[in-house]
């Protein structure tokens, strides 16, 4: 084998690696969660709950416990105000998550939920929450991230406690790039 020989085994390698790296990062996450969307696997909560008028169930109380966590590559502080809350079902609650951008820089985040056990996903209902938007921070600055939920009043009495996890990403970089892409496209 020759030097021209190791060189095109070389490239073909690194293009498969790079077509692999492309694939991971642009094409597995929305088939990933139109997956856990459809199947409710994966603890996916689903989007904002309108509320309906219920009936709060005094005689029952249900645990409810928050975790919070960073991407790899996101390096804000990131945590639940209260580590967990008691709540009759049926009866609207609010919280907070406390997020700071430590950087020097300014940063665009987005929080995917997850939630525990599985067959409480739909029994679970936000109606206000954090997740359902991108959060802007300037460098150095904090913010409180408001949620409100509800734990419907028909969640299977075996469930008495059930965790509400979030996952903090970086964005930054994908906002930049549409941002950058919609200027792009209305320059034209």
């Amino acid at each position: 084998m020759g030097w021209s020989d190791n060189a095109r085994i070389a490239a073909k390698l690194l293009a498969l690696a790079t077509g692999m790296l492309a694939f991971a990062l642009f094409v597995m996450p929305p088939l990933y969660n139109a997956f856990c969307d459809i199947t409710g696997l994966n603890g996916k909560t689903g989007g904002k709950y309108e509320a309906v008028p219920a009936a709060v169930d005094k005689n029952r109380l249900v645990t409810v416990q928050f975790v919070a966590s960073n991407n790899k590559n996101m390096p804000w502080e990131f945590r639940p105000s209260q580590v967990s809350v008691k709540v009759h079902p049926g009866e609207p609650t609010d919280t907070t998550f406390f997020a700071r951008n430590p950087t020097g820089e300014d940063m665009v985040a987005q929080a995917i939920p997850s939630l525990v056990p599985y067959d409480a996903v739909s029994y679970f209902h936000k109606t206000e929450c954090f997740c359902f938007n991108q959060q802007s921070l300037k460098a150095g600055a904090s913010a409180d991230l408001a949620l409100r939920f509800i734990v419907d009043p028909d969640l299977p009495p075996a469930v008495t406690t059930v965790t509400l996890s979030y996952t903090l990403f970086d964005i930054t970089e994908r906002v930049s790039a549409r941002f950058n892409m919609d200027n792009k496209n209305t320059d034209s």
